[in-house]
């Protein structure tokens, strides 16, 4: 015996011709067959129905009818007045059905019914009028109850709260000493407060949104009696069995689909059924409390007046899909014959204005609109590519109609998903999902906009992956909130909420997965079908793919557990397999073998690895790659597996135009045969580029996925528009900097010239033959690093005079135009820390020492220098501070005539400049000066220069041997101007540890983008007088000596 709901049994007999148990059935019992007339689930029995009486006649005409035993309908009801019309719908041509009605003299209790009807003014709206109805149940319950049990519906769970709370408040109940002891401990077992407090009183309510262990309590309470009053919503009429001797019905609105509307026929008829209780009574009442206005209608409701009506009508379009996909439906001839099986056209013959049809058409007239309906229909699924048409007459399934079928989807949700773009993101496919047709039961409940909107965004909580823009105004957004929230394992403590969440994931299971499979049918782009894989497995597991409560899939571990998991570090399958079985039972406060059987569970994992490479044959359009799949534990996997049996991977590869290359599923039962899995596929070129995506999604598990990137040769260069123009750019580059430099720059745009250059390495490229491969390096190999020279102070003064001649404005204009766009800047802020001295070596031991090159690069005679941008002032009287610690240096002149207006830029070179230290560096005379006399002498000297730089806060000017000064060692120079004297030092001769400094500073790359083009002024009156050479470069031997020649800004 099966006893399932209609939609079950729907979905079960949509493959009944590969199911032999459905043809098995002789005994079909059909339970409150008058929920046939509803909108919702009516036209779902009748399609039920009619297809089990199609099994029947197939199964007759494929077997001796002789032998096989009919199969028989039975169907009841307490609320059906045209009963005539259900029997022939359920008859067929030979045996017709019995139709037996029964009385209310048959009924054990007898039942009285009772309509009041109460004033409502203009200006009340329905909750006004529900509150005031509030205030006359006392009275109600003391005239009809006889102080016996009573059940009273509302409309709302917050109606059900707020008329109990009124209740208790208006009237005491007389209850026996022992009967109050028992409702006390009732309460005390109770979780909610506000349930606590009434039920102490002697009422209660009871709604869907209750804990279940709440609801329990007051189920068992009611049942024996204990209880007198409880309040409740409609669902109680429907699922739970509780009689009472009086019911009341307060108010026949109710809120659904956000918005008021009357209860239902079966709704109310479900709701008095409930009055009577057989053991206990022999007479029963029913009370209807309603508006004066709608009185009549409701005692007429009672006399079962109200006649059954078809809705298969307004979902034909799903069940003829079904039907066509079982192959019962082939031409429009046959749908006719289909729909003459079915309630709607009984009912179309006797009523047909309610369906829409001319009251005076004979039944040719009705049946022409009803196949006119019929191919509306069709031509519908025949727009979606859901069924395909051959002149209007015959039609066949296609894959897509059979997944709506198989996977039970509407059509509106179909049509919704039809008009994807292929580039839909996680986010988007969330959405989407949140607003489709299967969720309309969803409703949004005023006091659940709090908890809602805390969940989408707060700073101060956990929010949900993807927040919605606004607050949460409508059912779409609370469903997208919900699935977020769930996924993302944020708890929701409102129990009515939970609830929602767990019916949202049982449909939203189903339409993921069958999303996954429609989007791989009808070949959509790569990115849509990647995340509705991804998605469909995040609404299996009830987790983001990223997430990091992957424990929380594994048998006894909650989102508790998890959490501390998590806390401990373990936020993978293979931390928690590296972790010991008694540290882990430490971290879960658990008993052994707790952390052993966690481990075990972990090991027993499918654990894959995957490896692509490519083969040799490939052209300038296609390639060719193998990729292997390996299962690594499969040795272990045939002893245990955590998996089931079905789990499976996904291969799925796309390439950079969004296009999929290969889709293939792969049973685990495969790789455990072998432990590994290979395919050659074949791979076109993509426009934008060579990479592939190459995707491995478990069909169960998150945590397992495998995500990587691969570039595929093809035997040519591309030759696309944007990429040829990038190209012959970098070889104008190149050439620009051959030209200027005589040097090749090792960058991005290295090996890109026509012909091979000689002292280039071999790339590290596996390509077989590199004279045919696609890679340019290939060919002409890989440029060494520049040999970089050392700078000498004639190219330093060369580039001076450059710039100076081709500068238009005077260099005092354009230091008076810097000043005016600069900022205030804190002169004190620029300070340098003095370096320790280093030991001096002699020149015969510097010889033996390897020369460094030393990194240099020129663009368009401009100097790099590197600075900090900081926010200061100028001040009037502002001073700078600054001590040159010579040591034992010796310091002499330095000719700074010839330095004239100049410009450092910063934007297109990667490394410092080597400054004074290396662009200056030569020796000094002969005379050794004292330290004292050095430093006399450059203050001097300092009154004939003048330094300016605009927004520029430190540059370093030496890459080499360059000591920094400390705040306690400054000097104060005169506010009118900063002298600076250029020292150069007697020899050339480093110490190695100079030396070695030299090369760190020098191989060091600053970031381009924190550069700011800077200005190096320097005044001399004296700007024409030639410099002598030779007097930077004696041979004389001195000590070396450690220098600062460093630029300062912000002089005014």
């Amino acid at each position: 015996m099966l006893k399932l709901f209609t939609e079950k049994w729907d979905s079960m007999t949509r493959k009944w011709r590969d199911n032999s148990l459905v043809q098995l059935v002789r005994l079909f019992l059909i339970d409150e067959v008058h929920i046939v007339k509803d909108e919702n689930r009516g036209p779902t029995l009748e399609a039920v129905v009619s297809r089990m009486k199609t099994v029947q006649s197939v199964s007759q005409t494929l077997r001796n009818t002789s032998t096989v035993i009919p199969l028989r309908f039975v169907a009841v009801s307490a609320t059906i007045p045209n009963a005539e019309d259900i029997a022939e719908w359920l008859s067929d041509g030979e045996r017709p059905a019995v139709c037996l009605k029964m009385d209310e003299s048959h009924r054990p209790v007898k039942l009285q019914k009772v309509v009041l009807g109460f004033p409502c003014s203009s200006n009340q709206n329905e909750f006004k009028f529900d509150l005031t109805l509030d205030y006359k149940i006392a009275s109600v319950i003391q005239m009809y109850s006889d102080q016996k049990p009573t059940l009273v519906f509302c409309a709302t769970r917050k109606g059900v709260q707020q008329a109990a709370s009124v209740l208790v408040k208006d009237a005491k109940f007389i209850m026996t000493v022992e009967q109050k002891q028992r409702l006390q401990k009732y309460a005390y077992s109770v979780r909610d407060s506000k349930l606590r407090d009434i039920l102490k009183d002697g009422a209660a309510y009871h709604h869907a949104g209750m804990e279940l262990s709440d609801r329990k309590v007051v189920e068992g309470a009611f049942s024996v009696g204990d209880l007198p009053v409880l309040f409740t919503t409609s669902t109680l009429a429907m699922g739970v069995n509780l009689p009472a001797h009086l019911v009341v019905i307060k108010s026949t609105m109710h809120y659904a689909g956000g918005l008021f509307q009357e209860y239902s026929e079966t709704d109310i008829l479900q709701m008095i059924g409930r009055a009577g209780r057989p053991q206990f009574d022999t007479t029963a009442t029913a009370v209807i409390m309603t508006r004066l206005s709608t009185r009549d209608k409701y005692i007429q409701m009672l006399a079962c007046r109200d006649t059954v009506e078809s809705s298969l009508h307004r979902h034909l379009i799903e069940h003829l899909n079904a039907e066509i996909v079982l192959h019962t439906i082939t031409d429009v001839n046959i749908a006719l014959e289909w729909i003459r099986s079915t309630l709607l056209y009984i009912r179309a013959l006797k009523n047909p204005s309610h369906y829409g049809f001319a009251s005076g058409l004979n039944k040719d007239g009705i049946e022409a609109k009803l196949q006119e309906l019929c191919l509306k229909n069709l031509n519908d699924l025949s727009s979606l590519d859901l069924i395909k048409m051959d002149e209007g007459v015959n039609f066949k399934p296609t894959e897509a109609g059979r997944l709506m079928a198989w996977y039970y989807i509407t059509f509106e949700t179909v049509k919704k998903f039809y008009t994807i773009s292929g580039k839909e993101t996680l986010s988007d496919l969330v959405t989407m999902i949140a607003g489709c047709k299967e969720f309309l039961d969803i409703q949004l409940r005023i006091n659940e906009k709090k908890t809602l909107n805390t969940l989408n965004k707060d700073p101060n909580r956990i929010t949900i992956r993807f927040p919605m823009e606004g607050r949460i105004k409508t059912r779409e957004m609370k469903v997208n909130c919900l699935i977020q929230a769930q996924l993302g394992c944020i708890p929701i403590q409102d129990f009515a909420l939970t609830q929602d969440t767990a019916k949202i994931f049982r449909q939203g299971s189903r339409i993921t997965r069958w999303l996954s499979d429609f989007v791989a049918a009808q070949e959509k782009k790569f990115a849509v079908l990647l995340n509705s894989l991804i998605l469909a497995k995040c609404f299996r597991c009830k987790l983001w793919e990223n997430s990091q409560h992957v424990s929380k899939q594994l048998e006894k571990i909650g989102i508790t557990l998890s959490n501390a998991i998590i806390n401990a570090g373990l936020t993978s399958f293979k931390k928690l397999e590296e972790t010991d079985a008694r540290e882990l039972e430490l971290i879960l406060n658990r008993h052994p073998p707790f952390g052993t059987q966690i481990k075990e569970t972990v090991m027993y994992l499918p654990k894959y690895e995957l490896k692509v490479e490519q083969i040799s044959r490939y052209s300038d359009t296609t390639a060719e790659i193998l990729v292997t799949v390996i299962l690594r534990n499969f040795e272990h996997l045939q002893i245990k597996r955590t998996a089931s049996d079905s789990h499976y991977v996904t291969l799925i590869i796309g390439d950079a135009d969004n296009q999929v290359v290969y889709l293939h599923k792969i049973v685990d039962s495969i790789l455990l045969k072998a432990g590994n899995w290979a395919k050659k596929i074949a791979v076109k070129r993509a426009l934008k580029s060579e990479d592939l995506s190459i995707n491995l999604i478990s069909s169960e598990f998150v945590g397992l996925d495998i995500q990587q990137k691969f570039t595929v040769f093809y035997l040519e260069p591309k030759r696309f528009g944007n990429q040829m123009t990038m190209r012959r750019k970098s070889e104008t580059q190149i050439s620009h900097s051959k030209h200027s430099d005589g040097s090749t720059i090792a960058g991005p745009n290295k090996g890109m010239t026509a012909s091979k250059k000689p002292g280039n390495r071999e790339c590290n490229h596996p390509c077989k033959n590199k004279h045919t491969c696609g890679h340019d390096c290939c060919k002409i190999g890989v440029a060494r690093k520049s040999e970089i020279k050392e700078s000498t102070i004639s190219s330093y003064l060369s580039d001076l005079r450059n710039r100076n001649a081709v500068s238009s404005v005077p260099p005092v204009k354009r230091l008076k135009m810097q000043m005016n766009k600069s900022q205030r800047v804190d002169l004190k802020e620029f300070g340098f820390t003095p370096r320790p001295s280093l030991p001096s070596i002699s020149r015969s031991e510097y010889l033996n020492l390897s020369e460094l090159p030393i990194m240099e690069q020129w663009d368009q005679h401009e100097i790099c220098g590197k600075f900090r941008q900081e926010p200061s002032e100028y001040q009037d009287k502002e001073v700078l501070n600054v001590n040159f610690e010579l040591g034992n240096e010796v310091w002499d002149d330095f000719d700074d005539e010839n330095l004239e207006v100049t410009s450092f830029s910063t934007d297109t070179e990667k490394t410092k400049i080597s400054g004074f230290g290396n662009t200056l560096s030569s020796s000094t005379r002969g005379s050794k000066l004292p330290l004292q006399e050095s430093k006399d002498k450059f203050q001097r000297e300092m009154s004939n220069s003048f330094v300016s730089s605009h927004e520029m806060s430190d540059i370093s000017l030496s890459n080499s041997a360059m000591p920094k000064f400390s705040a306690s060692s400054m000097r104060k120079l005169p506010q009118q101007g900063m002298k600076v004297h250029f020292q150069e030092r007697k020899q050339q001769n480093l110490s190695p540890e100079i030396e070695r400094l030299r090369l760190t500073c020098s191989e060091k790359k600053p970031n381009s983008s924190n550069y700011k083009k800077v200005d190096f002024f320097i005044r001399n009156s004296e700007c024409k007088k030639e410099v002598d050479f030779n007097r930077y470069h004696p041979d004389d031997e001195t000590d070396e000596m450690k220098s600062l020649l460093g630029i300062f800004d912000g002089i005014f």
